[in-house]
């Protein structure tokens, strides 16, 4: 099956968050698969440009038409991925080789993009690549479908298109002007992207594209309500018919506690107690805690957003800190009253607490390996991937239940047995506390069936072969529409 995949980014090229690694592991996971031929597409950032460990070639160049506009396009291919999936960079100063700094934030954001994904489209006809399938993912590729449906169907006469929504929140608004002066549509089309008198380009996906999927099963039903939906419930529920949830995996050869580079010491499941022993004595060293086994180590690598939680996590800390003889490490960046926050609780309890308020990924690593409970209280989460880094790493989960933590997270019995973390089921902190007692309790009055429920962690498959294939479904049932 010929599959092109659109994305506005893509581990390890430029990354800003879940999405950059999925579109680093679910191509080469689709090209694992025999038969397939996987072409990937993303901006040629300046991140991309300036980095010499990536060598490209220029494959083809035209114009865009966007609007009233005339747009350069240079066609990149990436010369050394080794895995069987193509990669082509969309080539455009004005709209990516200039700019510094984070990929999203630009005023002209709406613009760029609706250029990137028409850009994809034309640039598939120039590379002679009619797939079978195209599979865009959030609103930065959300113009896609509705592109095809109205102006490219005579050159894609049987692709059919899947868009997946990764997180929901950000939809792709613009004002009502948007429709005429950038996207240039027949005016038919402006009912599937009006809402509310402006352009919400995720709508038009939803309901132009053949199949909407998102990044769990739990987050699909989810969406059908006004809590989690963001305003689409109501296009949501309409499109009932065709959305469904595939739960993501993770890269089990990077999140690997058997070969992973960054950690001082290497284990598996039947060497875990003397691998994670020397993981966790490390950590608690690096970062400025006491080094002590029998102190239960509690972590969290997250953005420092509020719907991850934290307002939750704020309003027990001290609590925790009186009550219980714990450590707390926290590692991100994000929201500077959640930074100010944990820099504080740090300076209060300078041997219970240590704030690493940056972006380190090595150290991440470290912290899977070395934590013993990996705290994720989110707000809502479409999928996560950290609790299952965690898991993967031997790390006992505390969730709230919902999204894809509800999927990848079933909840244990007070004796850690039946499922994989604790979980609590209503978004409170006292909830949270609750379940955190729990799991403490387990740690300290049952190591070994603490050391059994990390075991038990460890042997799940969190691989994308199962998600890949579920595609893989989903997409031989679309082409056969």
């Amino acid at each position: 099956m010929r599959i092109a995949i659109l994305a506005s980014e893509g581990a390890p090229y430029a990354k800003s968050g879940g999405l950059g690694d999925v579109m680093e592991a679910l191509p080469s996971a689709l090209s694992r698969i025999e038969g397939n031929q996987v072409v990937l597409m993303l901006p040629y950032y300046k991140k991309i440009r300036e980095n010499p460990a990536y060598e490209v070639e220029q494959v083809t160049q035209f114009h865009v038409s966007l609007g009233w506009r005339q747009l350069y396009a240079g066609i990149l291919r990436l010369k050394d991925r080794d895995d069987g999936v193509t990669v082509y960079f969309i080539d455009n100063l004005q709209y990516f080789g200039h700019r510094d700094g984070a990929i999203y934030g630009s005023l002209d954001d709406g613009e760029r993009f609706a250029y990137f994904s028409k850009a994809c489209l034309d640039a598939l006809v120039a590379l002679d690549f009619i797939p079978d399938v195209i599979q865009c993912n959030d609103w930065q590729t959300a113009p896609v479908p509705v592109f095809l449906k109205a102006q490219y169907r005579p050159l894609f006469p049987d692709t059919r298109c899947m868009f997946t929504i990764h997180n929901v929140e950000y939809q792709g608004w613009a004002q009502g002007d948007f429709f005429d002066d950038v996207l240039a549509l027949p005016w038919e089309y402006r009912g599937c992207l009006d809402m509310n008198g402006a352009v919400n380009v995720m709508k038009g996906a939803i309901e132009t594209a053949d199949l909407v999927t998102t990044v769990s099963e739990s987050y699909a039903r989810e969406l059908m309500y006004p809590y989690y939906a963001h305003g689409l419930d109501g296009v949501l529920s309409a499109a009932a018919w065709k959305l469904t949830g595939i739960t993501n995996g993770i890269d089990i050869r990077t999140f690997n506690p058997e070969t992973d580079p960054a950690l001082p010491a290497h284990y598996n499941a039947s060497t875990i107690a003397r691998g994670k022993a020397k993981c966790k004595a490390a950590l608690q060293e690096e970062v400025g805690l006491p080094v002590n086994k029998d102190v239960p180590l509690m972590v969290m690598v997250t953005r420092l957003a509020g719907h991850k939680g934290l307002d939750l996590l704020c309003y027990i800390a001290r609590r925790l800190m009186w009550e219980e003889d714990a450590q707390l490490l926290i590692l991100g960046t994000g929201e500077e009253h959640f930074e100010r926050f944990f820099r504080d609780l740090a300076e209060e309890f300078p041997h219970r607490v240590a704030a690493k308020i940056t972006f380190d990924l090595g150290l991440a690593a470290r912290i899977y390996a070395g934590g013993d409970i990996y705290l994720m209280p989110s707000k809502s989460e479409p999928c996560g991937l950290s609790q299952m880094n965690a898991m993967r790493y031997g790390t006992v989960p505390v969730v709230h239940a919902t999204g894809g933590l509800r999927d990848t997270v079933p909840g244990v019995d007070e004796k850690g047995k039946g499922g994989l973390g604790f979980t609590f089921q209503s978004y409170n902190a006292d909830d949270f506390y609750a379940a955190l007692k729990r799991c403490i309790s387990l740690f300290r009055d049952d190591r070994a069936g603490f050391r059994k429920l990390q075991k038990t962690c460890m042997a799940q498959d969190f691989s994308w072969d199962k998600p890949a294939a579920r595609y893989m479904e989903l997409f031989e049932k679309m082409r056969n529409q």
